[in-house]
């Protein structure tokens, strides 16, 4: 993986090269992929000590090595900084002297603080993710019940401050691509998606550590059963989400408000935004609905890899209509997203090796291991 990842970066640098605007288009929508995985994953951890939830406590140490993953993402945003000219129009002083829209904006949108926001960001994602894992930790070497407690001193907060950060991240990140268009449930749009690639990711995963013959005494079909559950769950608030979003734009038909879906339904986007309706909720919807399904590894399989590559067309759809409205696919798509991806799967492999697979000094883990659905 990580010559997979060293070689797709090294071949989107030539691509820089050829069409820096294209490089960096392909670069945003790459990142935001790998990115909400890492963040669907910290929500993933502190929802499940909030609830003090028992099944999923043999998934636990598996989603928090893919929370471990956002240090790596701090490093891979920095070539979005050098970018930020090429990605964001709002970062021209002479495009915001000719725009009042943009002029009332830049108190909010400009460079300076976007990345003071974007630092802030990271600063509490880290921050959550470092006491998280270390009292992880701690509790492996001997449960108490203070590290329980520290869980959820972390988590309730964490999970506010996560609400708010990652919110105004699909602000700054995404919706700001095009600075005259908004919408107040973006961020759960986003949230949404991050959640279903999380549970996907992590169901692929154990079905890979099964196949070698890896914890299945510990993660049966029981779990499996839970994570198609969440799988389906998680699909219907997308769908939810995303038809409230449109339909309240539509009811509305606002010029500055409807001219984003308009520039998503020309120019060949429209097979697209079908692509998604269809496949990001349909097709998993149908596949998922029965009781069978979600306890059939294969189907569990299909519907992990389905899921995963409508998140990746979710996000170039959110990113790349913004500059051409002309449907258009770049080599850069692939590599860059392979050359990320590369790098963060590798990463995530090392630290699934350094660490126990199971949190081995949690008082849930025999109950979870026998957990049954009723």
């Amino acid at each position: 993986m990580l010559v997979a990842g060293v070689a797709g970066l090294a071949l989107s640098a030539v691509g820089y090269l050829l069409s820096p605007d294209r490089f960096f288009h392909a670069y945003l929508t790459a990142y935001v992929f790998w990115v909400t995985l890492g963040l669907g994953g910290l929500f993933f951890t502190m929802l499940h000590h909030l609830v003090d939830a028992t099944w999923s406590v043999v998934l636990r140490r598996i989603v928090e090595q893919v929370m471990g993953l956002i240090p790596v993402f701090v490093v891979l945003f920095i070539p979005l900084i050098f970018g930020i000219h090429e990605l964001y129009h709002w970062s021209h002083q002479e495009a915001v002297a000719q725009d009042p829209v943009l002029q009332q904006k830049s108190v909010y949108l400009n460079v300076p603080f976007f990345l003071i926001r974007t630092g802030l960001y990271f600063l509490i994602w880290g921050g959550l993710v470092y006491w998280l894992i270390q009292a992880s930790r701690s509790q492996d070497a001997g449960h108490s019940d203070s590290i329980t407690a520290k869980f959820r001193k972390v988590s309730a907060p964490g999970m506010l401050l996560f609400a708010i950060t990652v919110t105004f991240m699909a602000f700054d990140w995404l919706m700001s691509l095009d600075a005259h268009w908004y919408s107040t449930i973006f961020g759960v749009y986003v949230f949404s998606g991050s959640v279903l690639a999380i549970l996907a990711f992590v169901t692929l995963v154990v079905i890979a550590f099964h196949r070698q013959g890896i914890l299945t005494d510990h993660i049966t079909v029981e779990h499996y059963h839970d994570l198609g559950k969440l799988l389906f769950a998680f699909t219907i608030f997308w769908a939810y989400i995303a038809f409230s979003q449109f339909m309240l734009i539509w009811y509305g038909n606002i010029p500055e408000e409807t001219v984003w879906f308009k520039h998503r339904m020309e120019g060949g986007w429209t097979v697209i935004s079908l692509l998604i309706l269809f496949g990001h909720f349909v097709v998993p919807f149908l596949a998922l609905i029965t009781r069978a399904a979600k306890r059939n590894v294969r189907v569990l399989t299909a519907m992990g890899i389905w899921i995963l590559a409508m998140h990746w067309i979710d996000i170039f759809w959110l990113v790349v209509p913004n500059f051409s409205h002309t449907l258009s696919f770049s080599w850069m798509d692939l590599t860059l997203t392979v050359g990320i991806g590369g790098i963060v799967l590798w990463y995530f492999w090392r630290r699934v090796h350094s660490e126990p697979l199971l949190p081995v000094g949690d008082p849930k883990l025999q109950a979870s291991v026998e957990f049954e659905n009723q």
